[in-house]
């Protein structure tokens, strides 16, 4: 049988197991002691949306597709018409070539190649790797091309919950990107939004979230999720200084997305300092991860 998502990467270790796709190298389930944690999808079934996704060679929005590189404009498909966005990067429906599948680990690696508005060779190589603490996952992109190539990744995970307004959630940040309602991109950053502030653990009620934090000290972080007798982490290491807090609309999930770059990286504005610029056969890389325990603290 063949999988709309490609080979399904089962891994284990301890209590927990993982499954990574094929397509799109997603994290289309984690569970502990067989409870899955994740909004996903079944392995017979394509995915609904950006559950598990891995977004690069930008996250979020780009304005009107466009951006500078070399001085040269260059336009992107717009993916998000209503807001007219080009949308969490180019690795949507990308077969990844299968490096190592050990027990506990799955390494794989893609090339983008040039196309529309993306005129650069990129290789992209990412381990999904589980221990007896959790998941730690590790993207890493090289340019293989003669110029230099923008580079910024994002993931989206979805965790669900029976009722997200029962969850207490921390998000340990000192600034909030605003955005234009409208359109979701950046103005300004600055102090959080107080209906927005969790850096000491509440409720999240009736909140709608789809704001997006980061520290200028770029130290490492962990955004905790508490409800359901379970507590969830989301961590980072300094590599991913943004992070993106999504509500689901049918409040039954919520993504919480490590991210390398805010929205809108590649112009000039509140984001533009967090983009790589990959020279000739420069490479960066990521790592961010999730551990979780069983009962409430």
């Amino acid at each position: 049988m063949v999988f709309p998502t490609g080979e399904q990467y089962e891994i284990n270790a301890g209590s927990y197991s993982a499954v990574i796709t094929e397509v799109g190298a997603r994290l289309r389930s984690f569970t502990l002691e067989g409870a899955e944690l994740l909004a996903t999808h079944g392995p017979d079934q394509a995915p609904k949306g950006w559950e598990g996704a891995h977004l690069f060679p930008w996250p979020n929005r780009l304005r009107d597709g466009r951006y500078l590189l070399g001085g040269q404009e260059f336009q992107l498909p717009i993916n998000e018409p209503a807001r007219n966005n080009a949308n969490h990067g180019l690795n949507v429906g990308l077969a990844w070539n299968l490096l190592a599948h050990l027990g506990d680990s799955v390494r794989q690696r893609v090339i983008l190649w040039p196309r529309r508005g993306w005129p650069r060779i990129l290789a992209v190589e990412i381990l999904h790797q589980l221990n007896a603490e959790g998941l730690r996952v590790e993207i890493t992109a090289t340019n293989l091309g003669t110029t230099p190539v923008p580079w910024g990744y994002g993931a989206h995970p979805y965790f669900r919950f029976e009722d997200i307004a029962n969850v207490k959630l921390t998000v340990p940040f000192d600034a909030e990107l605003a955005v234009d309602p409208e359109r979701r991109l950046p103005i300004r950053l600055g102090p959080i939004a107080p209906a927005h502030d969790f850096t000491r653990p509440r409720a999240i009620g009736e909140t709608i979230l789809d704001a997006t934090f980061t520290d200028p000290l770029t130290r490492d972080w962990t955004v905790s999720l508490n409800g359901d007798d379970r507590t969830i982490e989301v961590w980072g290491e300094a590599t991913t200084q943004w992070v993106q807090v999504f509500t689901a609309p049918r409040r039954d999930s919520i993504a919480v997305e490590p991210m390398t770059c805010g929205p809108d990286a590649f112009n000039e504005g509140p984001t533009y300092r967090d983009r790589v610029m990959l020279r000739p056969g420069g490479s960066a890389n990521a790592v961010w991860g999730v551990r979780a325990r069983g009962r409430v603290q």
